[in-house]
């Protein structure tokens, strides 16, 4: 069973189960793999050495609308401006952030420093939004159907919605605990939610 974050003199800590380190790496790989635009010959080198996505439109799957939503839900126009601006960046920061959380489960125990912590972050509250839609989580009533599900031993080998809801679940516990470390890191004078701890992983 995972240990839930915590912050303490040399950073914020964590422990997993390989299980789970292997759950929690196919996530960050998944949403990794949505973020990923999709590349064509004739891109102009120019904008995406400065970021921009002449191209860049309205994702047609919802989940990938949560992680890459509209500027301006009055404007197109606006929201399409913007969407050409800034969509490239916003993916590439996205995914480096999923990669870098990955990396850091290369071990059982993982520390992180400010970077580790708000890389974690970014990268758990992508997967749950990823989740969240998968799910139809788009209320608190919805969310309190899917908090009800919480006993592994209940779910059969085709109930994908029951597995998906307990893996939110996790990773919605999982993110609490960061967040309630990295604001003991704010209380402590921590620098950013960490310690001076020297990565994302390590050992306790």
């Amino acid at each position: 069973m995972a240990e839930p974050f915590t912050y303490g003199r040399r950073g914020i800590s964590g422990r997993f189960e390989d299980a789970e380190r292997e759950l929690l790496r196919g996530l960050f790989r998944d949403v990794v793999a949505l973020l990923e635009p999709d590349e064509t010959p004739e891109e102009d080198p120019l904008a995406a050495l400065v970021g921009i996505n002449p191209e860049a439109t309205e994702p047609e799957d919802p989940a990938l609308l949560r992680l890459l939503p509209n500027a301006s839900k009055d404007d197109a126009e606006e929201a399409r401006e913007f969407r050409r601006l800034t969509e490239r960046s916003l993916r590439e920061s996205k995914a480096g952030a999923l990669r870098a959380a990955s990396l850091g489960l290369e071990s059982r125990d993982v520390l992180l420093d400010a970077a580790g912590a708000e890389h974690w972050a970014t990268a758990l509250t992508d997967v749950r939004l990823v989740l969240a839609e998968r799910l139809g989580i788009h209320s608190e009533e919805d969310a309190e159907k899917i908090h009800g599900v919480t006993d592994w031993s209940d779910v059969g080998d085709d109930d994908v919605d029951a597995y998906l809801a307990l893996v939110y679940n996790f990773v919605t516990w999982l993110q609490t605990t960061l967040v309630d470390a990295m604001l003991a890191g704010y209380r402590a004078g921590g620098a950013r939610g960490a310690g001076p701890g020297e990565g994302s992983r390590g050992s306790r």
